[in-house]
C-alpha cells in the first residue's frame, strides 16, 4: 500500500510544466494570483521598497541630494542625542496621559449610547465625526482656539472671570503637553467609542436581564458583567490605542512644532523634523540620521507591543 502511494506521488512530481499550468488553471490559482497582484505590487512599492531604502541610508549623511558614507557615526550620535531621548520620555508621557483619558471616557460613552434612547444615533454620529476629519485640519482649528490673543478659549475664560490675563496654552511648557493631549483625545475618542460599542453589541441581553432579576444594580452589572465579557475586545482596543499613541505626531507638528524648547517633541515629530525640516527649528535635513532614529523608534514600539501581548496572555492564563 505504501509503495502504491509513493508511486502516485512520484507520478505527480513528474508532471511537466504544461500539466502543472493546466492544473493551476483548473483550481483557480491564476484568478487568485491576478486578484492579489495589485495589492502585492502596492505593498512592495509603498512598504517593502521604502523599508529597504531606509536601511541603505543609515550609514550615510544624506540630505536628499548628496550622500556621504559615514559608517557607524549615525549610530554613535544616537547615544549622545539628548533631544531624541527626551522625545522618547515625552512620547511615553503623552501616550499615558492620552490613554488614561480616552479609554475610560470612550468606554463610558459607549455604554451610555448602547442603551437606545431618543437621539442616541445623532450623538453617535457627532462623537464619531472628528475621526473622519484630517488631523492636520482639526489641529489647525484648535490652534486658533488655543491662541494666546483673540483665542476662543481665553475669550470664554475671561468672560466668565476665570482668568484675568491670556494664557499661552501652546507656548508655555506648563500647559503645552496637556493642550495637545486634549486635542488628541478629541480627535480619537469617537473611534474607540465605536469599537467599544461593537464589543458591547456582542453581549447577549439575556445576561443583563438575568442580572436585573437577581437584583444587581447598574454599577454591579458594569463591573461584574460588562467589563469581563468585554475583555477580549478590550485587549485589542488597548493594543491599538498604545501603538497609535506612541506613533502620534501630526497634531504636535501643527500645534507646537515640538516646542516650546522641545517640551512637546515626541519621537516621530523629531524624526520628521530631521527628514523634512521645520521652519520653527534651524535644523538641516539629515535623512540618514533620521533613518537610524526611525529604526530605533520602531524597535521601542515593537518591544512595548510584544511585552503587552505577553502580559495580556499571562493575565488570561491567571484568570
Amino acid at each position: 500500500m505504501k509503495k502504491t502511494k509513493g508511486k502516485g506521488l512520484a507520478v505527480q512530481n513528474k508532471k511537466n510544466f504544461r500539466e502543472r499550468v493546466r492544473d493551476a488553471k483548473n483550481k483557480g490559482s491564476f484568478s487568485v494570483f491576478f486578484m492579489m497582484l495589485p495589492s502585492v505590487f502596492l505593498l512592495c512599492v509603498v512598504s517593502v521598497y521604502p523599508f529597504l531604502w531606509l536601511f541603505k541610508y543609515v550609514f550615510y549623511d544624506y540630505n536628499g541630494f548628496k550622500a556621504y558614507f559615514t559608517g557607524l557615526d549615525n549610530f554613535k550620535r544616537v547615544l549622545n542625542d539628548s533631544i531624541y531621548w527626551d522625545s522618547v520620555l515625552h512620547t511615553f508621557e503623552y501616550s499615558i496621559l492620552k490613554l488614561i483619558i480616552i479609554l475610560p471616557l470612550s468606554l463610558i460613552v459607549a455604554v451610555l449610547l448602547s442603551n437606545k434612547f431618543k437621539g442616541s444615533n445623532f450623538y453617535r454620529g457627532v462623537y464619531f465625526l472628528p475621526t473622519v476629519i484630517s488631523a492636520a485640519v482639526y489641529s489647525l482649528i484648535f490652534y486658533f482656539i488655543f491662541a494666546s490673543y483673540n483665542g476662543v478659549l481665553n475669550g470664554i475664560l475671561s468672560t466668565i472671570g476665570v482668568i484675568h490675563r491670556p494664557i499661552d496654552w501652546l507656548g508655555s511648557s506648563k500647559t503645552a503637553m496637556n493642550s495637545i493631549v486634549v486635542v488628541a483625545v478629541w480627535g480619537g475618542f469617537g473611534n474607540y467609542m465605536i469599537l467599544f460599542m461593537s464589543g458591547l453589541s456582542s453581549i447577549s441581553e439575556d445576561v443583563y436581564e438575568s442580572a436585573r432579576i437577581d437584583g444587581a444594580n447598574r454599577l454591579a452589572i458594569f463591573f461584574r458583567i460588562t467589563l469581563p465579557l468585554l475583555g477580549p475586545m478590550l485587549k485589542v482596543i488597548l493594543m491599538l490605542a498604545i501603538t497609535t499613541a506612541l506613533k502620534d505626531y501630526e497634531s504636535i507638528l501643527v500645534l507646537t512644532g515640538g516646542g516650546p524648547n522641545n517640551r512637546t517633541q515626541v519621537m516621530f515629530s523629531y524624526i520628521y523634523t530631521l527628514c523634512f525640516g521645520n521652519d520653527s527649528m534651524s535644523t538641516s535635513i539629515q535623512i540618514g540620521y533620521g533613518a537610524v532614529l526611525s529604526i530605533i523608534s520602531a524597535l521601542i514600539i515593537g518591544i512595548i507591543t510584544v511585552a503587552y501581548l505577553k502580559l495580556s496572555k499571562k493575565l488570561d492564563d491567571m484568570f
